[in-house]
């Protein structure tokens, strides 16, 4: 017999965070069978984490995903199903309309940086080039944008100057405002190999919470939110007073020093330790350590870009880097972790307000001539765009008549969401671009345009370290789904014939490949020159850095000490200090931060299809340190209001020993999907940087009190989350907590609903509950009681459970929940519901890679296992490695 021919391969990109990690994809041409880490790529050598390894998982989802275009008739109606031919022509058709009636500026377009580079350039192209505007911006503004001023104020160019390779090669790694080890936990594996290699290695953490990253910190400085400027100025101090600095660097290679110097006398760690809350000993430690190693290597991300100073702490950071003469060499200089997956090449495209195609100005006559003689074209626009948040508020203002979404779900994302909210309602014509179906944008489209999504697209990223890579389509886009690209290009070419018929040959493009060319041609001559480079290149040599000369990329910047400003030096900047924008008071003592999940990615569109990754963490919360609860005299468990100013929401509180008194934390993925109402992003502010437009979303002052809302329910049950969460919808409308969630019971999902109410509700929405998600073809064990508000339902089919609803009376919901997870069965299932009897409480997961429970590793500990013998036995922390912090502290415990 003739042996099956093996399944095709097909290498890629991960499409979650900037470390670019190469995968390969397995397919039988219909689905995907498996993904695993590719080897050959530089970015991650085979490694992948807890999302990377479960991608596969996320494919395949009919119900998960958008498949034909929709039109709304009117705002007051319901969408309709529509050709593609049709909706282009009304996409067209809007925009024409609101560019001849109101101006192109009345047209806004708000990406993504999960777009690829080619889908960015053509947006961009089509915003500049043919609509005339400079209103185009990113999700990357919430993110990189205050890292973006920093490398251009002080190094002169977007352009991180190290690389990966750098982690082996420090003797300090210097990490500020990063949780790698859940943000970019296979770099965090890089960190831990390099300090196992060389233990002499000093890693210093400054971060308001002790993360997982802190558990490998030589030394942890727990510095108050927002509050890094008065830190690494008082570094610095400690550096010039203790001659520690590289004057014959500073003199060579940099200017503006000695303004800066004058500026620093008022920083002594003291009065510095005053502001930001660290010890002035370990000031004077983290000083010295970062000065006098051979090479220091700084981290850093959201935590300093995401706040209203933010570009003042990235120049800051980079300030200490120029002092000590640590850039330029390997193992030494600023690196910014990159959040997105093509954040990067989304600012090489120029697809932001403040930027043009290779890394131009739009402010400057000269750059928006360069490329207007490139696309053919008398001349760019030259009016400022408007940035994330100010497109929001033209938009709330009545002053954008038709905004473009693609990419991104600013319902959820964007801080201030009454603001977002209204902004959306009131625009004339919102168009979203998008391939899932969880999007909480997608109730205010008037016009759908389903996308294809990883792994059915063609095209190039840039990763954190300036590595080029292709992304291959494994499988066709479900449905009618279309390549982002591709839809850019048929609305432009209409558009073109009806405005500008001589420019519809602007947009006329064989594949992607024609259009990378396009965009590497703009970058010819710039700091990031890749105009040699090509698909066909990337396919013989592999990944690829910028700037790349034809026959090789270039490892590390500055080597040379030329930097790419006016005079060839960089730059010191005269940086006042300036706290946070919402300050904390009497009425809102607590300083509220955000961050990221272990297994989690932003809104969860992907992730929350993973039953895996939904067991590390299953449910939204406020962590407080247990002083703040005890003097607030709550209880761990509690459900509590979080208010301010701009909005409230509902959740449990728990203790979190690893925040400093004063500062809580909730998870920023928790939009109104999961949580109700507008989620998260109803307390966060939409105050930006004046230099970066970067919303301050990592702090907000806050008041936490009791919810006094007694009326509980709970409702618990096996099936397709894509499809049942929605029929709740109108529920979850009526009550104040309306938690509903992904989650794993015995390897399969299941979905969460948790309400609570000051009063029991009526016998009608009672009777919804009990109703809207019923089992077809299932047996009810019932035990209500429906003139005290109680009901008490289990759904079983072959006598097993399939799920239930407790409302009134919750005290089951532990051992149903356990049940269905694969424990045992109640001896009394009567008796359970009445609250007579008990069962087991399920254990969280620790390992999402293997699966391995909490009570399986407590069990091991107390046999004696060490992380080692976890490791040998229970497998756990030999997959993706990012459980190994937490099993390190928990054999410590």
């Amino acid at each position: 017999m003739n042996a099956r021919p093996a399944p095709p391969e097909v290498s890629s990109v991960c499409c979650y965070c900037g470390t670019g990690c190469g995968v390969e994809i397995t397919t039988d041409g219909h689905r995907v069978l498996a993904v695993t880490g590719d080897g050959t790529h530089p970015a991650n050598f085979g490694r992948l984490c807890s999302k990377g390894r479960t991608l596969g998982d996320t494919t395949g989802r009919p119900s998960a995903r958008l498949l034909r275009p929709t039109l709304r008739p009117a705002k007051d109606e319901p969408a309709q199903e529509a050709s593609w031919e049709h909706v282009l022509d009304v996409v067209s058709t809007r925009l024409a309309d609101a560019i001849r009636q109101h101006g192109p500026d009345s047209v806004g377009f708000y990406l993504s940086g999960q777009l690829l580079t080619e889908d960015y350039y053509l947006f961009n192209k089509l915003a500049r080039g043919l609509v005339a505007t400079n209103n185009i911006d990113s999700n990357s503004r919430l993110c990189m944008s205050g890292a973006v001023t920093g490398y251009k104020q002080t190094l002169g160019a977007d352009a991180p100057p190290a690389c990966y390779d750098d982690f082996a090669h420090a003797g300090c790694v210097f990490i500020a405002g990063a949780n790698m080890a859940y943000a970019h936990p296979v770099l965090f594996r890089r960190l831990e190999e390099a300090k196992a290699a060389k233990p002499e290695m000093k890693i210093i953490v400054a971060d308001p919470r002790r993360t997982d990253t802190a558990s490998l910190a030589d030394l942890y400085l727990p510095v108050l939110p927002g509050t890094d400027v008065a830190l690494f100025h008082a570094m610095l101090n400690v550096m010039i007073w203790e001659e520690l600095i590289d004057r014959d660097y500073i003199a060579a290679h940099t200017e503006g020093f000695a303004a800066l110097r004058a500026r620093l006398r008022e920083f002594t760690p003291r009065a510095a330790s005053e502001l930001c809350g660290v010890h002035e000993d370990d000031i004077v430690t983290a000083a010295r350590w970062f000065a006098q190693s051979p090479a220091t290597l700084s981290c850093y991300a959201m935590g300093l870009n995401q706040y209203s100073n933010g570009s003042d702490k990235n120049a800051a950071l980079i300030h200490l880097h120029l002092a000590t003469g640590h850039i330029g060499k390997p193992g030494a200089g600023p690196f910014s972790l990159t959040g997105q997956p093509n954040a990067m090449g989304g600012r090489e495209v120029g697809g932001m307000a403040t930027l043009l195609p290779g890394h131009r100005e739009p402010g400057d006559a000269a750059h928006r001539a360069e490329v207007a003689a490139l696309w053919h074209i008398p001349a760019l626009p030259s009016n400022p765009g408007l940035s994330a948040i100010e497109m929001f508020e033209a938009a709330a203002a009545g002053r954008i008549k038709v905004l473009w979404i693609a990419g991104t779900d600013p319902a959820q994302s964007l801080p201030e969401q009454a603001l977002v909210r209204t902004a959306l309602e009131k625009v004339d014509c919102v168009i979203v671009q998008e391939a899932f179906n969880s999007s909480e944008t997608l109730a205010y489209a008037d016009i759908v345009l389903p996308a294809a999504a990883w792994p059915e697209k063609d095209g190039t990223v840039t990763n954190s370290e300036r590595r080029i890579s292709r992304v291959r389509a494994a499988l066709p886009p479900p449905g009618a789904a279309r390549e982002d690209w591709r839809i850019v290009a048929a609305v432009a070419q209409r558009l073109a014939a009806t405005l500008m018929p001589e420019r519809v040959a602007l947009f006329e493009f064989a594949d992607a490949a024609a259009v990378f060319a396009e965009h590497a041609a703009t970058t010819a001559g710039r700091d990031l020159d890749y105009s040699a480079l090509s698909y066909e290149l990337l396919e013989q040599r592999g990944p690829q850095q910028w700037p790349f000369d034809g026959k090789i990329g270039r490892t590390r910047l500055y080597e040379d000490g030329m930097f790419p400003t006016a005079s060839g030096k960089a730059q010191f900047v005269d940086i006042a200090w300036r706290t946070v924008s919402d300050k904390v008071s009497a009425h809102f003592p607590l300083r509220l931060t955000t961050g990221r999940l272990r297994d989690h990615w932003h809104t969860m569109s992907r992730t929350a299809l993973v039953p895996a990754l939904t067991r590390h963490a299953e449910e939204p919360q406020l962590a407080m340190h247990p002083r703040d609860l005890q003097r607030q005299r709550l209880g761990s468990g509690d459900l509590v209001k979080v208010r301010n100013k701009r909005g409230a929401i509902y959740l449990p509180v728990v203790a979190d020993d690893t925040l400093r008194p004063g500062v809580a934390f909730i998870a920023m993925h928790w939009g109104g999907a999961a949580l109700g109402g507008q989620g998260i992003n109803a307390l966060t502010t939409r105050v930006i940087d004046p230099q970066s437009r970067q919303p301050e979303l990592k702090h907000a002052a806050v008041a936490v009190e009791p919810a006094r809302l007694p009326w509980r329910a709970t409702m618990l049950l096996r099936g397709d989350v894509p499809s049942m969460r929605p029929q709740l919808d109108t529920l979850r409308a009526m009550f104040p907590y309306a938690v509903a969630v992904p989650v794993m019971l015995g390897g399969t999902e299941a979905l969460r609903l948790r309400l609570a109410a000051s009063a029991a509700p009526d016998a009608a929405v009672l009777q919804q509950l009990a109703s809207v998600l019923e089992p077809a073809g299932s047996l009810s064990a019932v035990l209500d009681d429906p003139a005290r508000g109680i009901l008490r339902r289990v759904w079983l089919r072959a006598k097993q459970p399939l799920g239930f609803v407790l409302a009134g009376d919750v005290r089951a919901d532990e051992a149903l929940s356990s049940w269905l997870d694969g424990g045992a069965a109640p001896d009394s299932l009567p008796a359970l519901l009445a609250g007579q009897a008990r069962g087991t409480v399920r254990s969280r997961v620790v390992c999402a890679c293997e699966g391995v429970r909490e009570d399986a590793i407590c069990a091991g500990i107390a046999r004696g296992l060490d992380v080692n013998g976890l490791k040998h036995e229970l497998r756990c922390g030999t997959g993706c490695g990012s459980c190994v912090p937490e099993l390190v502290r928990m054999v410590a415990a």
